[in-house]
């Protein structure tokens, strides 16, 4: 951010929220190192990142997914009031919580909140949003990202060996001014020497 401002955005996903920096041991970590004032301040800060954002025009960018009903406009989607932790239903849940499917419909999660959507659901989105590609994460992919919905949609995880456990590569991808999604991926670097997910509750 401080390198590239004119190149790079933050938006925010589900571990964005309360819940889950307790849970993945975010908060747990900032509390050790530093203070529990930093920890109450990064809370405040991820309740004012953007759910998602629209790049050239042409790709919408979102951690989560789409949406449980037809006819979402990304016009309507800058009204939703985000300066809170997220609820458990809607459009503000769904940017953060939904997830792909190869079967078209939707369907529920297998999260539990958030919706498993298809092809069919991508495509009428970026249709009646004059849109070319939905770019998302949330998902760990082997490979640090997976194209899918006919080319309509890529996964995309910056997080290589996730947990410390899963072994996968991270990718990031990169636009210029054609507008072509470049791909890169990456391997993780040695751990520090600390236990995996050392400030997460004793769950893992």
């Amino acid at each position: 951010m401080c390198l590239c401002p004119e190149s790079l955005r933050l938006i925010r996903g589900n571990h964005e929220t309360s819940a889950m920096n307790k849970l993945y041991g975010f908060d747990g970590e900032v509390r050790a190192k530093y203070n529990g004032k930093l920890a109450d301040l990064f809370q405040e800060i991820f309740c004012c990142l953007p759910l998602g954002c629209v790049l050239g025009k042409k790709v919408f960018i979102v951690h989560g997914g789409l949406f449980s009903k037809d006819g979402v406009k990304v016009e309507d989607l800058k009204s939703i009031d985000r300066f809170h932790e997220p609820p458990d239903e809607g459009p503000f849940c769904e940017m953060l919580w939904s997830d792909p499917c190869c079967e078209p419909g939707r369907y529920p999660s297998k999260r539990g909140i958030g919706i498993a959507f298809g092809p069919d659901v991508t495509k009428k989105f970026i249709i009646e949003n004059n849109l070319e590609l939905v770019i998302r994460s949330h998902e760990v992919k082997d490979d640090g990202f997976e194209i899918e919905h006919d080319g309509s949609l890529i996964t995309v995880f910056s997080a290589p060996n996730y947990c410390d456990q899963m072994e996968n590569k991270g990718a990031f991808i990169r636009f210029e001014s054609d507008m072509v999604p470049h791909i890169t991926t990456f391997n993780a670097v040695n751990h520090p020497p600390v236990r995996p997910m050392q400030f997460a509750p004793h769950i893992f």
